[in-house]
């Protein structure tokens, strides 16, 4: 049985911030390579970086197979949209519908924060990502060059989905 789980624990934080980091490198480093991993991971999705996240209002929740942690996933309320910043899955895990659990959640959210769109952001370079998101739903509505420190850029499309 997939569900989600709220994260809020110290232990939390640390379990999720080791998925990430196993993720990460498995998924980003033939797109981005290891250094800009390196550099985001830490920037990111470390334990100190994710609680601020928290205490800044993104809600992160454990992506849950039975009692196992298999990814995780992270929601912002904006101010004319939802926004969809993380969602994150095993490798051997992705491709069974997981990401339609994720996609219910966010669009009970936006229905509970009164938001019509529902937004993410993709590396360009993510074809199965990008694939996964335009088959539920979601559309290419612009590009965006983010300078993320040390040399580093994200190059992202920025995909919407209508609720």
């Amino acid at each position: 049985m997939i569900s989600l789980k709220q994260i809020r624990s110290k232990q939390e934080i640390a379990d999720t911030t080791r998925l990430a980091n196993s993720i990460w490198h498995e998924h980003f480093t033939p797109i981005i390579g290891k250094q800009q991993v390196d550099y985001m991971l830490n920037k990111f999705q470390s334990a100190v970086a994710i609680a601020e996240q928290i205490r800044q209002g993104y809600i992160y929740f454990a992506l849950m197979l039975d009692r196992r942690q298999i990814g995780y996933t992270c929601f912002r309320i904006d101010e004319d949209a939802l926004f969809l910043s993380k969602l994150y899955i095993q490798k051997e895990f992705r491709g069974r519908g997981f990401s339609h659990v994720v996609l219910q959640t966010a669009e009970r959210l936006a229905l509970q924060h009164n938001k019509s769109v529902i937004r993410l952001t993709c590396n360009k370079n993510n074809a199965n990502s990008l694939a996964v998101y335009k088959k539920i739903g979601f559309e290419i509505t612009r590009e965006e060059k983010t300078d993320i420190g040390d040399g580093f850029f994200m190059d992202d499309y920025i995909l919407e989905k209508q609720r």
